[in-house]
């Protein structure tokens, strides 16, 4: 049983032999198997659940749900456990349901331009299932997350600036709440006005309103024709600068990435690439004819050399261009490359466009009046950046230098008018900042809601609102 485990001895034995009665060997109570759900990526410290269960269906998590309910258990939701700040640790035991079996791509309509998956579908694996329909799902946060775990979330990625994030490509959701019902949100249709707007309450809940099983995503056609470049500039400053007039001017672009120098030398290294080591745009162009990706192409071209880019390198061939996103993808272990033993602090936030270039250099001052190692990387046309810190984790004045680095960016991004999280989302890192962002009576609304659909804050519990006592504080 894990120290902070809210079952007791009898109750979790009680338990498991109720759940090995509906699963069979889809649960258990593996040593290797507890530690591997304990934790994700993030730097936060480990929690171990009491037990992990494999369900194969949506019937299956609400059985499993309804026998957790009875013994006061925490469900805590698992995909690919590639989540940043804590969403996975099981901090108060309970049980962990791992999503893995539920991967199946339930329905696929082109003419509708829709589909609909299992919560453990991985955006990667429904791209393939995709292959020679003439279609893709583009929400791609780098990691092979599951699109389960991406609703969660509320994720987004490379492509957001061109096609949204989870919170505009979901349509509708299967959803099973904390007392074992099972709701339906949403619809197929390209838009509705019935009721209240269930399928957004849960996207980007973090596990903490219901746990999700079946989602309804938006696909887009395949472009007609594809073109990306790197550029690489003289100073941060220019950089972005050509980030904003880019977007200001409405030029229609599919990715348009930003990598520090610090980045870009890791990434090098890391992938074996050649790129200047300077402040990088990595750029990609979509249209419906080469004619139009050559014209868009050219205007940011024409705008970056006005603010001291250096020629467009062009990925021509399908092959350049995947290497060239799969570059950018590895750069949490490009920068952890650069520190053999460390471990990773990924933080990001997310401002205004006008308020970008302001942000990013003022950070990159602290960094720079810092003993730090945090290279930069973003999604610059949405305004989102992240800052890859990697620490000695036998070294508490590393682990200070970096929480003072953080709360410094993410005070900065409130103070624009930004957000202290752009995808990563709230989990256990960012709950103290929830207030400063949206006011205490916003958090005494969001705590309602809680209570109002878990009333016992069995939901992944001590995320996103705080610990127990504070998910489940009444306003006076």
């Amino acid at each position: 049983m894990s120290p902070s485990s809210r079952v007791s001895p009898d109750a979790r034995a009680a338990m498991v032999a109720e759940l090995r009665g509906l699963l069979g060997e889809r649960c258990t109570t593996n040593p290797a198997l507890i530690e591997q759900h304990s934790h994700s990526e993030s730097w936060h410290p480990p929690g171990a659940p009491d037990v992990v269960v494999f369900p194969d269906s949506t019937d299956d998590v609400s059985i499993i749900v309804r026998i957790a309910a009875r013994f006061g258990a925490p469900i805590v939701p698992f995909g690919a456990g590639t989540s940043l700040e804590g969403h996975v640790n099981a901090v108060e035991g309970g049980v962990s349901i791992d999503f893995s079996r539920m991967n199946r791509v339930i329905r696929v309509s082109v003419d509708d331009l829709d589909a609909t998956v299992e919560a453990g579908v991985t955006h990667r694996q429904l791209n393939k299932a995709l292959a020679n329909m003439g279609v893709a799902f583009w929400v791609d946060p780098g990691a092979d997350a599951t699109i389960g775990g991406m609703t969660a979330t509320g994720a987004s990625g490379t492509t957001t600036v061109r096609y949204g994030t989870m919170r505009e490509t979901v349509r509708g959701l299967t959803v099973v709440l904390a007392d074992g019902r099972i709701i339906r949100t949403g619809s197929r249709a390209r838009k509705s006005s019935a009721g209240y707007d269930l399928t957004r309450l849960f996207v980007g809940s973090e596990g903490t309103l219901g746990v999700i099983t079946e989602i309804t995503v938006r696909l887009y056609g395949l472009p007609e024709a594809v073109a990306a470049a790197v550029c690489a500039f003289d100073s941060m400053e220019g950089a972005v600068r050509t980030v904003i007039t880019t977007m200001q001017l409405g030029i229609p672009v599919a990715r348009i990435e930003l990598l520090d120098e610090v980045m870009i030398d890791a990434v090098n290294r890391f992938s074996r690439l050649s790129h200047a080591v300077k402040p990088t745009l990595l750029f990609e162009f979509h249209g419906t004819s080469e004619a139009s990706v050559t014209e868009n192409a050219s205007d940011v071209r024409e705008i970056a050399a006005e603010h001291g880019g250096g020629d467009f390198q062009w990925a021509t061939t399908t092959e350049d261009r995947a290497r060239l996103w799969q570059a950018r993808h590895n750069t949490l272990y490009a920068s952890r490359a650069m520190r053999p033993g460390g471990k990773s602090w990924v933080t990001d936030v997310c401002v205004p466009i006008s308020m970008l270039a302001e942000c990013i250099l003022e950070t990159k001052r602290d960094l720079a009046a810092s003993s730090a190692f945090g290279p930069l990387v973003g999604h610059a046309g949405d305004g989102n950046f992240h800052l890859n810190f990697v620490f000695d984790p036998e070294d508490p004045r590393q682990f200070e230098e970096i929480k003072a680095l953080n709360s410094r960016l993410v005070e900065r991004a409130l103070t624009m008018g930004g957000t202290s999280t752009g995808e990563h989302g709230i989990g256990l890192g960012k709950m103290h900042y929830l207030a400063k962002e949206h006011g205490a009576d916003a958090v005494d609304v969001m705590r309602a809601i809680k209570r109002a659909l878990d009333p016992e804050n069995l939901m992944n519990p001590g995320k996103v609102l705080g610990p127990s006592t504070e998910q489940t504080k009444v306003t006076e």
